[in-house]
């Protein structure tokens, strides 16, 4: 029987996908380097339904040399802000909470006379100026941007107040919803596959980090594994967490709410989200760094396209260029294929 030479050409052109072959070959080329610090972590970039990309390199025990799994666990930094923001909006959308009144009204136990200028929404959007509980703000509310984590507390106390449970078991509830079995509040202490955290030293050796959890975990402090930031992508971005309204309210980029971001350059917030438009590429997600690990989340509207990489070797801790230079490039070779 003679087969038809156009369409065997052209189903070979489908089974091969070349977009997919190209990224996947240049981030082959890009990890697979030899360098002073390899990368070490997961990659994970999927479109739709179909994982575009997925590897693991290097270990999660060094000492012991333990390589990963699909439910090796981080410490995903700043990528917890988007779970502190839905929970908070979700309590928006039950009617329990306000995002334009002063936070007195939810944390009357704040003495501060900024207690009854700052409000939800200023505290999402890093509007507050607040730098410590006892101090006085850096500017008048709403005035100006500048990155907190302290905000982000403040959030969780709120959540806690209006829901009148614990922030650490109302995420949890939030995540088992989300069947996101393996991301957890660190103080339950129900995470059983989180990987080492290390930083380069000095020396260039590479040390176990220790100061991992000081940060505020509202803030940076949420464990999860890329399998589970996906399923969150899924769920997020199709309707399914937040009300039409209050998802719109969450992607719309906020009057002043600007920053000058050490990776990125000028970058726009939404409520607890940063929203990218640069080069007609519509972009939602976030970054993460705490001592340790270094992370990112960003998905893709147009495309449905979720990049996250997640690493738990920290090059520098005072320079994110070099801790972040993998993630740059890996997002600067997705951004080329979308556009």
């Amino acid at each position: 029987m003679k087969i038809n030479v156009q369409i065997l050409f052209l189903l070979l052109l489908i089974s091969c996908n070349p977009k997919k072959e190209f990224i996947s070959n240049k981030i082959d080329t890009l990890i697979d380097k030899k360098s002073a610090i390899p990368f070490n972590g997961v990659i994970l970039i999927n479109k739709g339904e179909e994982n575009v990309y997925c590897k693991s390199l290097g270990y999660s025990n060094f000492e012991a040399k333990t390589e990963f799994n699909s439910e090796s666990q981080f410490v995903i930094g700043s990528i917890s802000k988007q779970f502190t923001a839905v929970l908070v909006l979700q309590e928006f959308d039950k009617g329990n909470l306000e995002l334009d009144v002063p936070i007195k009204k939810y944390l009357p136990e704040l003495t501060q006379q900024w207690a009854n200028k700052v409000t939800v929404r200023h505290l999402l959007t890093h509007m507050h100026g607040i730098i410590g509980l006892n101090e006085e703000t850096k500017f008048e509310p709403g005035t100006q941007y500048e990155y907190s984590q302290i905000g982000f507390d403040l959030l969780a106390k709120i959540v806690e107040k209006t829901s009148k449970k614990s922030f650490a078991d109302i995420s949890f509830d939030l995540f088992q919803k989300c069947k996101m079995f393996n991301t957890f509040h660190p103080d339950l202490k129900k995470h059983k596959n989180l990987v080492f955290g290390y930083t380069l030293n000095d020396n260039e050796k590479l040390e176990i980090e220790r100061r991992t959890f000081e940060n505020y975990v509202a803030a940076g402090g949420f464990i999860s594994t890329a399998n589970d930031l996906l399923q969150w992508n899924k769920l997020l971005y199709n309707g399914k967490l937040l009300s039409d309204k209050t998802f719109k309210l969450f992607v719309t980029k906020q009057n002043g709410a600007i920053r000058n971001h050490p990776l990125f350059g000028k970058t726009d917030y939404g409520l607890g989200i940063t929203v990218d438009t640069k080069d007609d590429i519509i972009q939602y997600g976030q970054t993460g760094f705490t001592p340790g690990f270094v992370s990112v989340n960003f998905y893709y509207p147009k495309t449905k396209t979720s990049l996250i990489v997640l690493q738990n070797v920290v090059e520098n801790s005072n320079d994110l260029n070099k801790s972040f230079g993998y993630i740059t490039k890996i997002h600067t070779l997705l951004r080329k294929e979308i556009k």
